[in-house]
């Protein structure tokens, strides 16, 4: 049997870098596992829509669909949005059988990211333990989501900073500049800011506005190898219960 179409859900942006990475970060996914079908849709602002990519798959009579949430936590369009959206296409696309995989974080290949990032920018090993982390993500009201980054940060730690502190863009405080002063009255003589964020957009140039006090700013985690591997970690995942079961005579 054909294996299921990987369906990548983005959440979209007015921004055109967003679609852009998400498009880049797709196209590694394919190079990592030629042969398997990776498509592209999008919760708002960018076409394809995910009903419109479900419908053009339905119609090509694809069997199985993993919709796989580009979302690093468990926040509103994890557990609304995207199930929403999910669960009208199984009323209309009888023909679909579609799982939706985990969210991505956290995950330690997320980690490997964040610092292939932070390398990037300048930070060398040696440089941990006189510079300060501020960790900072988009934001969310859910305290699930908050948890989940307050924990990276406590992991981070033990890597070889001398402090992290989390900092979110919206929803939820201290925000990327405040965690930047702290460091800083801490007595933090180096301070660096890496966005736990995937693609560009409104939220990211934020915590780059925010970061202007700090000595040096991360890229997003972007199409990273990292964040490919990832995708298909997440994908192999929940082929699991779509698998059909053994024969009784075998």
């Amino acid at each position: 049997m054909p294996a299921p179409v990987l369906l990548v859900i983005a959440h979209g942006s007015r921004d055109p870098r967003h679609a852009a990475t998400v498009h880049a970060l797709t196209a590694r996914v394919r190079s990592l596992r030629p042969g398997l079908r990776v498509e592209t849709g999008f919760l708002d602002f960018n076409a394809p829509s995910v009903p419109r990519v479900l419908e053009r798959l339905a119609a090509q009579g694809a069997g199985d669909v993993i919709a796989l949430p580009l979302l690093l936590t468990r926040a509103f369009h994890a557990k609304s949005d995207v199930p929403t959206v999910l669960h009208e296409a199984r009323t209309r696309l009888h023909r679909l059988r579609i799982v939706q995989a985990e969210v991505l974080g956290p995950s330690p290949l997320l980690n490997s990211a964040l610092e292939r990032r932070l390398s990037e920018a300048g930070i060398r090993p040696g440089e941990r333990r006189s510079t300060g982390l501020v960790l900072a993500s988009a934001g969310s009201t859910d305290p699930e989501a908050i948890a989940v980054i307050a924990e990276i940060a406590r992991e981070l730690r033990h890597t070889g900073w001398c402090s992290v502190r989390p900092a979110f863009a919206s929803a939820s405080l201290p925000r990327t500049e405040d965690a930047v002063r702290a460091l800083r009255a801490e007595g933090v003589r180096r301070v660096a800011v890496a966005p736990y964020v995937i693609a560009p957009g409104r939220l990211p140039d934020r915590i780059a506005a925010g970061a202007a006090g700090a000595d040096v700013l991360a890229d997003v985690l972007g199409a990273s190898p990292e964040l490919a591997r990832l995708l298909l970690t997440r994908y192999d995942e929940a082929r699991v219960p779509l698998a059909p079961p053994a024969s009784l005579s075998a």
